[in-house]
């Protein structure tokens, strides 16, 4: 009987060890688990200045570019000015061999002389044609010709004449032969059309240069380097930002302790298209009197289109701060309050659908303040202003400096892989865990 005993008494301590195991299993079934601790990410709301810019890589530029090229072919035989060279108008840059079109004006001077010859014994040949007629009229009157030597008299009379026309045509070819010999003689002597200073020379002494199909381009010109522009690629989304006389500044890699300045003298309206991206050209005019910039120099542009001196900053990271809907349903826990899909998409109840429907206008946003001391973000709604990509000016809301806005949010403890979720849940877009919008 003790036996059976001892073996009752186990089964019944087995039974309730069980029971509260299953017990206890229900308990935490029924409660779920314990919603993680949170770590939030803030920066403090400022006030200071904010300047709005937009910005552009351009290339330096003289006002006036000329290319000095040659109308005829041949071989450089001088040059008479190098790189820098500062060059006047009608002043000689290089000249061309001129043997063979010297050889060509004189033929031409030939030939010439030999249709002035031409002509003038055509129009010995008309006189005795003429005189002829005037013997054969006078005959025949007396009836001592026939007709027909008459008729002869007068053809060859008037052929003469035609050939006097004819001589004379030929003359006129052959002054014109000579004077396109003298104009292709000139040409071999390349002058500067400009006031200015030789940027490039293409060509050296015994080159060869052949005009057949177009000129050649044997000196490149700047009028004055003393003025100069940039010629700037602007995005299509900032060039309604721009506007003529508005200030700009720039730098290059030659000073890159230096600033410059210039102003925006038309924003012109061919496009350019790049690999699907079109952008605008931007000429800006800049002073260059002593002579520092260079042509070709890559110049970084900036254009300030908006300042604020002192304003309210809140730092654009905040903007971009989207809770979850699990975050908003734990804020709202830990408040007292119901969760409301429109907080969770980062306003407060009923924004989202506002946001949804284009009610609400784009300068106001929600940023989620965490007070000192508190476990827990409020939301806040703003109205914002200037913008220079890093802070955006506070035009209207419950902000003021020194208050800490959340710009990130972290779970205690967990680690976070990339594309993941910070509570452990699906990656943004795939249907639960924070969201950041960029």
């Amino acid at each position: 009987m003790a036996r059976r005993s001892g073996i009752w008494t186990a089964w019944a301590v087995a039974g309730l060890l069980l029971a509260g195991a299953l017990g206890a299993w229900y308990w935490h079934a029924g409660r779920g688990p314990a919603a993680p601790a949170m770590r939030f990410d803030t920066v403090k709301v400022d006030r200071g200045p904010v300047v709005a810019r937009v910005t552009a890589t351009g290339t330096l530029s003289a006002l006036v570019t000329v290319q000095v090229g040659s109308q005829v072919s041949g071989r450089i035989s001088r040059l008479e000015v190098d790189f820098n060279s500062p060059v006047k108008k009608g002043q000689v840059l290089a000249r061309i061999d001129p043997q063979l079109f010297e050889a060509a004006r004189a033929q031409a001077a030939a030939n010439l002389s030999a249709a002035q010859a031409g002509l003038e014994r055509a129009r010995v040949q008309a006189l005795d044609a003429q005189r002829q007629l005037q013997r054969a009229r006078s005959l025949a009157e007396r009836k001592l010709v026939a007709p027909a030597e008459l008729d002869t008299a007068q053809a060859n009379a008037e052929s003469a004449e035609a050939a006097v026309a004819g001589a004379r045509a030929s003359v006129a070819q052959a002054r014109a032969a000579l004077h396109q010999a003298q104009v292709n003689l000139t040409y071999t002597t390349i002058r500067s059309p400009i006031d200015g200073v030789v940027i490039s020379r293409s060509v050296d002494v015994g080159q060869t240069v052949a005009a057949s199909l177009q000129a050649p381009t044997l000196f490149l010109l700047a009028e004055d380097l003393r003025k100069m522009q940039v010629d700037t690629s602007v995005a299509e989304a900032d060039v309604g930002k721009l506007t003529p006389g508005m200030s700009a500044t720039f730098t290059v890699d030659a000073w890159p302790g230096e600033r410059f300045r210039g102003t925006v003298r038309q924003v012109r309206n061919a496009p350019q298209t790049v690999q699907n991206v079109v952008t605008y050209d931007a000429v800006i005019d800049v002073d260059n009197e002593e002579l520092r910039l260079k042509p070709g120099m890559t110049a970084n542009v900036s254009f300030v289109y908006a300042e604020k001196e002192d304003v309210v900053r809140v730092p654009n990271a905040a903007l971009r701060f989207r809770p979850s809907t699990e975050l908003v349903k734990q804020l709202s826990a830990s408040r007292g309050g119901g969760a409301d899909g429109g907080t969770a998409a980062g306003g407060p109840p009923g924004s989202g659908r506002r946001r949804a429907e284009g009610e609400e206008a784009p300068d106001r946003r929600t940023v989620w303040v965490l007070a000192e001391g508190q476990a827990a973000p409020r939301p806040a709604r703003l109205r914002v202003g200037v913008s220079d990509g890093t802070l955006s000016e506070v035009v209207e809301g419950e902000l003021a400096p020194g208050d800490a806005v959340v710009t990130d949010a972290v779970s205690e403890g967990a680690s976070r892989p990339s594309g993941a979720s910070p509570f452990g849940g699906a990656p943004p877009g795939g249907g639960g865990g924070m969201r950041r919008m960029f």
